[in-house]
């Protein structure tokens, strides 16, 4: 038996009004979100956020739960380990093959998006070629989980960031450690993916020279 005209009129109406009363998230309530996950995850963690000021009279290094926020990016950044005695940081006109592995945790999502850091790929880090131009870092993946993931060669210029602070270079010593971070990298400062989706990650990084 047919449906009265009337009937469906009203069935579309209601579709209609319930679609313009879906009201999509404007990139102002993103970003409220966004700093909202990153606060949220300072707050779940004890985290002692510092400012670059006092991050230079410190010497450039943080203590335990202390992340220094750069106001310019947004990044904040706790350093574990400047790197090997016998490294160096990426001086003004220099390049370097880098090897890291790390773990990016999406605090929007509160899980982690990718890694390096399993057994599956124990012989395998994301590899990237970075060159210093006058205190800016240019850099691409060569290879890695991070390239095949997001399908670019773009690094997130939060990886970047430490560069200018930490020591690039081989394990030799017994006494050496990769220089390790930690960072908090808003979505301008991450994956296209992240600056798409309007949300922070979390990452744990080890860098060496691939010398």
């Amino acid at each position: 038996m047919k449906q009265p005209i009337y009937v469906i009129i009203y069935a579309l109406l209601i579709v209609v009004v319930m679609a313009s009363c879906k009201k999509e998230e404007t990139y102002a309530e993103q970003r409220e979100r966004e700093i909202s996950s990153i606060n949220n995850f300072i707050s779940k963690n004890k985290i002692q956020v510092i400012s670059e000021q006092q991050f230079i009279d410190q010497g450039y290094v943080t203590e335990e739960a202390q992340y220094v926020k750069f106001n310019n990016t947004g990044v904040y950044m706790n350093i574990i380990d400047k790197g090997p005695i016998g490294g160096t940081i990426l001086a003004n006109g220099k390049s370097e093959d880098v090897l890291v592995r790390y773990q990016e945790y999406n605090l929007k999502g509160d899980s982690i998006k990718t890694t390096n850091r399993t057994p599956t790929f124990a012989n395998l880090c994301d590899k990237f070629s970075v060159r210093n131009n006058s205190g800016t870092f240019v850099a691409s993946f060569v290879y890695g989980v991070m390239r095949n993931t997001y399908k670019s060669t773009s690094v997130p210029g939060g990886w970047l960031i430490p560069l200018k602070y930490i020591r690039l270079g081989r394990i030799i010593e017994d006494e050496d450690r990769y220089a390790t971070v930690r960072l908090i990298v808003p979505h301008e400062q991450g994956t296209a993916a992240a600056s798409t989706g309007v949300y922070a990650c979390y990452y744990y990084m080890e860098y060496q020279a691939d010398r």
